[in-house]
């Protein structure tokens, strides 16, 4: 008799923590080698590669940028369409999804990105840094989840999916700030073609259309429409991703009766030969499980892989090098925007994310976890959040045109990201002991 597996399948938010995780070694990997290449013989090769223009379309017609902006205005739609996957799904059915339980991430996340931003602001205030200061507030998930994994078992599950509930919404916040405060001169023309999209997207959504393909070639005029408005193009991806239905089937007696007729039909063909029987079993259950499955889901699952090990490796590659002379790297220590940044997420993130989870349980609005490590365990995720890295890159690149000011960005966020990393990893190790 074949042993079946003991192993119990991953719930959607334990699967995104164990992807997150690997890519964030891949990151990491991603940017060393982009810092190695841009400080190396072969440097004016990367500068040339990502400057090269890269034309789609007719001649009619046609969209020609830089690779570097096909990457940042492109692929990263696609890491934000997921960004929107992930907040809807932890909305409807996540650590989102009840006033009681998102509170606590909602003003630990809160608290993470006001703190830091006044940090920057009180080192910058008045100069022509100013635009950058939203570089400080962001969070990379992978990164903060990668560092985590390095800890095992030393670290509980429910610290693990707080982070992520925080990074979420520290998610939703940058999309927010890139939105309102990162936009160039508007296109009314084009922003009614985005409109019309969107409606379209929101009757689909009210009929209840399950079709992935139709919502993404309508995501596919939105996300053309948004470059062209004036409003960067990665919103659409988030947009795209709160369109995307979430419930599953309707008919889910109707799917069930089906499955149920799958295995019955398999468990018959156990006593005859008949492949025709084993081939027909496994459609109906193939079919049944596949209409299940809500489009949201599935998408999520589609794009996960896609995001973490080719999108977001691509994009560290793309935007860390940066190549500084020990002269430069001077003058970038003494930039009050290189240090306003590695304070904002060195220091900022720390004290936001402790002080605002400490006042809003002084004062009975959230409910701690019950652990005698609860405050270690926080101060230790305060420290992992204050590693910006690619979504701090991202927001550098649309605040700054001056490659001077982007260069002395990037010191801060690699110092600042750094150093928050450090922290949070040898502070945890040193405070928690794995569990046998």
């Amino acid at each position: 008799m074949e042993k079946t597996s003991s192993k119990k399948p991953l719930a959607p938010i334990q699967e995104f923590i164990k992807t997150e995780s690997f890519s964030g070694i891949l990151l990491l990997f991603s940017a060393v080698l982009a810092l190695i290449v841009a400080n190396s013989p072969l440097s004016d090769w990367y500068v040339q590669l990502f400057q090269a223009k890269l034309t789609i379309g007719f001649e009619s017609g046609n969209i020609s940028k830089p690779l570097i902006l096909w990457i940042n205005d492109g692929l990263m739609a696609i890491f934000f369409l997921l960004i929107g996957l992930e907040i809807k799904r932890e909305i409807k059915y996540g650590e989102l999804s009840t006033v009681q339980s998102a509170l606590l991430p909602i003003i630990a996340a809160f608290g993470g990105a006001v703190v830091p931003g006044l940090i920057f602001y009180g080192f910058n205030a008045g100069t022509e840094f100013m635009d950058g200061w939203a570089i400080a507030i962001a969070t990379d998930i992978a990164f903060a989840l990668g560092i985590l994994a390095l800890l095992g078992s030393r670290v509980p599950v429910w610290a693990k999916v707080f982070l992520t509930a925080v990074a979420v919404v520290d998610d939703l916040i940058a999309v927010v700030v890139i939105a309102l405060f990162y936009t160039s001169k508007i296109s009314l023309t084009a922003l009614a073609v985005s409109g019309g999209a969107i409606l379209v997207l929101m009757i689909m959504n009210w009929a209840n259309i399950r079709s992935i393909a139709l919502y993404l070639f309508v995501g596919l005029i939105l996300w053309v429409a948004v470059l062209k408005s004036g409003v960067h193009a990665t919103i659409a991806g988030v947009v795209l991703g709160f369109m995307i239905p979430a419930s599953p089937h309707k008919n889910r007696e109707g799917l069930l009766d089906t499955i149920e007729n799958g295995v019955k039909l398999f468990r018959n063909s156990l006593n005859t030969p008949d492949k025709e029987d084993d081939e027909t079993a496994l459609h109906y259950l193939e079919e049944g499980i596949e209409k299940l499955e809500s489009p949201l889901h599935k998408l999520e699952h589609k794009l996960h892989p896609l995001v973490a090990y080719f999108i977001m490796p691509v994009f560290a590659f793309a935007n860390a090098g940066v190549a500084l002379s020990a002269e430069q790297t001077v003058i970038a220590f003494s930039s009050t925007l290189t240090l306003g940044i590695i304070f904002g997420l060195f220091l900022g993130k720390q004290i936001g994310i402790m002080l605002s989870v400490w006042i809003s349980s002084k004062l009975g609005i959230v409910k701690l976890p019950d652990s005698d490590k609860v405050w270690t365990i926080f101060y230790g995720i305060a420290c992992l959040t204050g590693v910006g890295f690619t979504m701090s890159l991202f927001i550098g690149g649309l605040a700054f045109t001056n490659q001077e000011f982007i260069e002395y960005s990037k010191v801060g966020i690699f110092v600042g990201s750094l150093l928050s990393g450090l922290l949070g990893y040898f502070f945890l190790r040193s405070k928690l002991r794995p569990v046998e």
